[in-house]
C-alpha cells in the first residue's frame, strides 16, 4: 500500500480537489512558521542582550507576529473544515462506486481477486466467495466494505494526508532556511531527518499488517452478522435464533483483540518517533548553546535556528503519530480499489431515456440451448434449455401464462435472470425474434448495448419473490417507478384485484401508512401484493411481459387466489406472463409450460468457459 494511492486521486473528484488545496494550505503555512521563527528571534534578541527598543519598532513587530499567529489559526481552520468536507464528499463517491460496480456484475457475482477483478462472477472461474469472504456471502462483504469500511476514510484524509502534504513541502523549506541561517544544524537535520523515515517503514510494515488483519476480521464479522439478520426470520421459525450467539460472541472477540493489538503497535511506534525526534532536536539546540558560549553565533540567527528546529521535525512526527489511523483507510481504498478493477467507471453519468417502443412488444422471445453452469454444485442448470415464448402486444386476446416448471435447483430462477438480461448464459443464447421474421433475426439479450438493455426493461415487470419497496407512505411506494401518473380509483381498483385493499383497511393511516425500506411493517404477503398491485397499474402496451419468480411460494390459499386472479387479469389485458411455478394451480392457468432440467458439468468446454462481462450500465435493474 502506497500513502498515498494514486487511484484515488484518478477516480475520486473531491480527493483531487482536496489534494490541491492541501499543497496550498502548506505552502502558507510553510511561510507563517518561518515568519514567525524570524519576528521572534527580532523581538527575543535586544531583549536578551539588555538593548533598547523602539516603540514604533516593537509596535510593529508584535502587530506583524499576531498578523502571522492569526494566520496560522486560519490555516489550521481551513485545514479542518475543508478536510472534513472533502473526506465526507471521497467517502460517498467512493461508496456509491463500490455498490455500483458490484451492481453491474450481476446477481452471481463472487469477490474479485488481482486475476479476475473485472468482471468476475461467481460462473466463471473467480475466487470462491467462501475463499474470499470467509464464509459469508459477497453481497454482505460488500455491505461491510462500503459502510464500515471506507468510514476509516476519514482519519486517513482529515489527519494523515495533510500531515503528508506538510512533510514533502515544509520539511525541505524549513531546512534550506536553517541552511541559511546555520550550515551545522541545517547538517545536523539533513542526516537525522532520514533516520525518522526509516523507523516508520520498520513499524509501519508490522502496523500494516495487523491493520490489514483487523479490517479483514471487522469485514468476516460485519458480513457474518448480515447474514444472520437475513436469516433471523427462519431461525426464529425453527427455534434457532439464540444459536449463533457464540458463533457471533468469537467473533466479536476476535475483533476486539485485533484493534487492541493494532493500538498496541501505533502506541510503541509513536513513542519511538517521538523519542527519536526529540533527540534530534536536543543535539542541535545542544550545538546551538555551545557556539554561542563561545562566540562563535550571533544571537538572533540562533534564536530563529531554536524556533524552527522543531518545525522541522514536526510534520514527520505527525505523520508517524498518525499512520496507525491512516492504514485502516488504506486498506479500505485497496479492497474498494480490487472491486472497481483496474478501470473504474467513476461516477455515473445521465443516461439518454429509451427509445422508441420496448422491444418486448409482440415478437417471440427466444432460449436456444441455455446452459448455465451453478458455482459449487457440480451441475448446469438449467442444461440446454430451448423455448419460443410468444410476447403479447398488449391488445386483448394477445396474452398468455407461460410456466416454468421444474424440480428446486434445476436453474428456473437462473432461466428467469438470462431472460431478464442480467445474467449471460455459459452456452446458447436468449433473445428476441421480431414478428414476421426468422431466427437470423434473433437480437440476442447479452450482445445489446446499454440503451437497448435499457429498452429491453422498460418494456417487461419484473416480481421477484421477496419485492424490494422503497420507504415512504404506501401510496407512494405502490406508484414509485410508474412511467404515468394513477389517480386514485385506478388504485383502488387495481388494490381491489390484488386483495390490497383489505389490507388497507387494517392499517392505522390506511393509503399514508409509512412503510420502512425492503416493506418493514408490512408481512411478506402484504409485500406481495403491493408489488403485484404496483405491477397491475403498469400499462400493458408500454411493458406487455410479466416475469414472476414463485409468486405463491410464501402465500396462503387466499393470497394464492389473488395471485391468480392477478395473472389472469394480465394475460386478459395481452401481456405475456412468465411465471416460475412450483402449485398445480399456477401450472393449470398456464398457456405453456416449459420444463427445466439440471444436469451433471461436463468436464469438457462448458466447464471452462466464462460467461461474457454484461455491458456496463448505470446499475439500474428492472
Amino acid at each position: 500500500m502506497k500513502p498515498l494511492d494514486p487511484r484515488l486521486l484518478r477516480q475520486v473528484r473531491a480527493a483531487r480537489w482536496y489534494v490541491a488545496l492541501t499543497v496550498g494550505l502548506g505552502i502558507a503555512a510553510a511561510a507563517l512558521i518561518v515568519a514567525q521563527a524570524l519576528l521572534i528571534a527580532a523581538l527575543l534578541t535586544p531583549v536578551v542582550r539588555g538593548d533598547g527598543v523602539s516603540g514604533p519598532l516593537l509596535v510593529r513587530t508584535f502587530a506583524g507576529l499576531a498578523l502571522v499567529v492569526g494566520g496560522r489559526a486560519a490555516v489550521a481552520w481551513a485545514q479542518e473544515r475543508y478536510a472534513l468536507r472533502a473526506a465526507a464528499r471521497t467517502v460517498a463517491e467512493l461508496r456509491r462506486a463500490v455498490v455500483e460496480a458490484w451492481a453491474l456484475r450481476g446477481p452471481r457475482a463472487a469477490w474479485p481477486t488481482a486475476g479476475n477483478a473485472a468482471g468476475a462472477t461467481a460462473d466463471s472461474t473467480a475466487e470462491p466467495a467462501d475463499a474470499a469472504t470467509g464464509g459469508a456471502s459477497p453481497e454482505a462483504e460488500v455491505a461491510t466494505l462500503a459502510t464500515r469500511g471506507l468510514d476509516a476514510l476519514e482519519p486517513y484524509l482529515v489527519r494523515y494526508v495533510p500531515q503528508l502534504v506538510l512533510t514533502a513541502l515544509l520539511t525541505p523549506a524549513l531546512v534550506v532556511v536553517v541552511l541559511g541561517l546555520d550550515w551545522v544544524s541545517a547538517l545536523i537535520a539533513i542526516v537525522t531527518l532520514p533516520l525518522v523515515p526509516v523507523f516508520m517503514v520498520l513499524v509501519g510494515r508490522l502496523t500494516a499488517g495487523t491493520s490489514e488483519r483487523r479490517l479483514a476480521t471487522v469485514e468476516r464479522l460485519g458480513a457474518q452478522v448480515l447474514d444472520l439478520v437475513a436469516g433471523l426470520p427462519t431461525l426464529r421459525a425453527f427455534g434457532r435464533s439464540t444459536g449463533p450467539a457464540e458463533r457471533v460472541r468469537a467473533l466479536g472477540d476476535a475483533s476486539r483483540k485485533a484493534t487492541m493489538g493494532t493500538l498496541r503497535v501505533a502506541f510503541l511506534s509513536s513513542m519511538v518517533l517521538e523519542l527519536l525526534t526529540t533527540l534530534s532536536v536536543a543535539i542541535i539546540a545542544v550545538g546551538v548553546g555551545l557556539r554561542l558560549v563561545e562566540g562563535a553565533m550571533d544571537l538572533q540567527p540562533a534564536l530563529a535556528v531554536l524556533v524552527l528546529a522543531p518545525e522541522v521535525y514536526l510534520p514527520l512526527r505527525r505523520v508517524g503519530a498518525e499512520f496507525h489511523a491512516s492504514v485502516d483507510g488504506m486498506a479500505a481504498v485497496d479492497r474498494a480499489f480490487t472491486l472497481l478493477g483496474p478501470h473504474p467507471s467513476g461516477a455515473v453519468t445521465e443516461r439518454p431515456a429509451a427509445r422508441g417502443r420496448s422491444r418486448s412488444a409482440g415478437g417471440t422471445l427466444v432460449l436456444d440451448g441455455v446452459s448455465v453452469r451453478a458455482p459449487g454444485r457440480g451441475v448446469v442448470a438449467p442444461a440446454g434449455l430451448s423455448a419460443r415464448i410468444p410476447l403479447g402486444d398488449g391488445r386483448p386476446g394477445s396474452g398468455r401464462v407461460v410456466a416454468l416448471r421444474g424440480p428446486s435447483g434445476s436453474g428456473k430462477s437462473t432461466a428467469v435472470l438470462a431472460v431478464l438480461g442480467l445474467l449471460t448464459p455459459d452456452a446458447g443464447r436468449v433473445g428476441v425474434v421480431p414478428d414476421g421474421h426468422d431466427d437470423g433475426a434473433l437480437r440476442d439479450l447479452a450482445a445489446l448495448s446499454p440503451d437497448d438493455l435499457d429498452e429491453w426493461w422498460s418494456g417487461l415487470t419484473w416480481v421477484p419473490q421477496r419485492p424490494a419497496l422503497p420507504p415512504g407512505r404506501l401510496r407512494d411506494v405502490v406508484r414509485d417507478g410508474l412511467p404515468h401518473p394513477v389517480d386514485d380509483r385506478a388504485l383502488a381498483d387495481a388494490a381491489r384485484r390484488t386483495g390490497l385493499d383489505a389490507v388497507v383497511g387494517t392499517l392505522p393511516e390506511g393509503w399514508d401508512t409509512r412503510v420502512g425500506l425492503g416493506g418493514v411493517g408490512l408481512s411478506v404477503g402484504q409485500r406481495q401484493r403491493v408489488a403485484l398491485t404496483s405491477a397491475l397499474l403498469d400499462d400493458a402496451a408500454d411493458r406487455p411481459l410479466v416475469v414472476l419468480d414463485e409468486p405463491t411460494a410464501h402465500l396462503d390459499a387466499r393470497g394464492e387466489q389473488t395471485v391468480l386472479d392477478t395473472v389472469r387479469a394480465w394475460r386478459d389485458a395481452g401481456r405475456t406472463v412468465l411465471v416460475v411455478a412450483h402449485r398445480a394451480s399456477l401450472l393449470a392457468l398456464a398457456d405453456q409450460v416449459i420444463d427445466v432440467h439440471a444436469a451433471a458439468e461436463p468436464t469438457a468446454e462448458l466447464a471452462t468457459a466464462v460467461p461474457a462481462a454484461r455491458p456496463a450500465t448505470d446499475g439500474r435493474t428492472p
